[in-house]
């Protein structure tokens, strides 16, 4: 007799939440708290939400249906990975897998340990998000399970990882925010964000940089903050003190990502000065909170649902078939003109 097929309505029931709000988080559609979002998608792995397999669905290993997902920073507010969560769960849930999450301590990836619960004998395959430390991708490349991986190490397009990554463009888009900036006037151009934090970070800046030069603008390092990315960027007083160092106030300030964005224009604002009369400011990765904004923020808009789904897609091709070519994927994003710009 056939198994019953798992609905949204029995994750609700395991979740006492409403079906309206697992609807929400599985077609992308209003707001969920990032907690109750994680609570919805990890009873839908342990429920496996999806089954029965399609036809045409990956076939997983006899002794595992399980797929890891390793990080070091669960994506919630102001990320991204939020939405690429939901769809990349329902995608390999209706694969036959469930979905484990491990969050990878600090002490465990600096120690290059695994987390204790992962076991990779009863993996299927590997989805690392904001896990951007090479030693210890190479590690978990070492285990020879498909692994996908979002978004990259710094420099990773110089090495040759045995994996497959998805990544958002990212220096087209900076370079339409930068050359728009430039055509509103602005000569003096800062930008937030360390650099050498991930690959897409470095990407933003290779773009904001490579712009400034096609422009004829030389790049002034004492107008950008380019601390850690351990450093205190969400505390106004410290920004405020960056701020202060510089030689002069930028015309526009270029961050790396909306957090950082939104930050940034807190600490601006507490210093008296208008957005964007005075300065103007612009984020990455089109995150909700960057159109409640005040003034709204000019961001990028990364498609992160559409990016789950080809990241689904990736692995369980890998799994399939584990002698494909590795492949790197660019999904384009597209700039959002708010008013934390002016217009022309």
């Amino acid at each position: 007799m056939a198994s019953k097929r798992v609905t949204m309505q029995d994750i609700a029931d395991a979740c006492d939440l409403s079906r309206n709000t697992v609807s929400k988080v599985f077609n992308s559609r209003g707001a969920v708290p990032p907690a109750t979002r994680a609570l919805i998608m990890q009873k839908a792995g342990e429920l496996g939400y999806g089954l029965p397999v399609a036809e045409n669905a990956a076939a997983p290993r006899e002794n595992g249906r399980t797929i890891a997902l390793l990080t070091n920073n669960m994506p919630v507010n102001y990320h991204f990975g939020t939405f690429f969560i939901t769809t990349f769960t329902d995608q390999i849930c209706r694969a036959g897998y469930t979905l484990k999450m491990f969050e990878v301590s600090a002490e465990e990836l600096r120690k290059k340990h695994l987390p204790p619960h992962f076991i990779p004998e009863k993996t299927d395959g590997i989805v690392a998000i904001e896990l951007f430390d090479a030693e210890y991708l190479n590690m978990i490349c070492a285990l020879a399970l498909p692994t996908v991986v979002i978004d990259s190490p710094v420099h990773a397009v110089i090495h040759l990882y045995p994996c497959d990554f998805v990544s958002m463009e990212n220096v087209a888009s900076i370079s339409a925010i930068v050359k728009q900036l430039i055509a509103l006037g602005a000569r003096r151009i800062g930008f937030v964000g360390d650099k050498d934090h991930c690959g897409s970070f470095y990407e933003r800046w290779f773009g904001y940089r490579l712009s400034l030069e096609q422009a004829g603008i030389a790049l002034n390092e004492r107008i950008c903050i380019l601390a850690p990315d351990a450093s205190p960027y969400s505390d106004a007083d410290w920004l405020i003190s960056q701020i202060s160092r510089m030689p002069c106030l930028p015309d526009a300030f270029v961050c790396a990502n909306d957090f950082l964005a939104i930050h940034l224009m807190n600490a601006l604002k507490k210093m008296g000065l208008s957005i964007p009369g005075e300065v103007m400011v612009t984020g990455f990765d089109g995150t909700s909170q960057s159109a409640l904004a005040e003034p709204a923020l000019t961001t990028v808009q990364i498609p992160s649902v559409e990016i789950g789904r080809i990241a689904a897609d990736i692995l369980l091709a890998r799994i399939r078939t584990p002698d494909l070519p590795f492949y790197w994927t660019h999904i384009r994003t597209n700039p959002v003109w708010r008013n934390s710009t002016k217009t022309l």
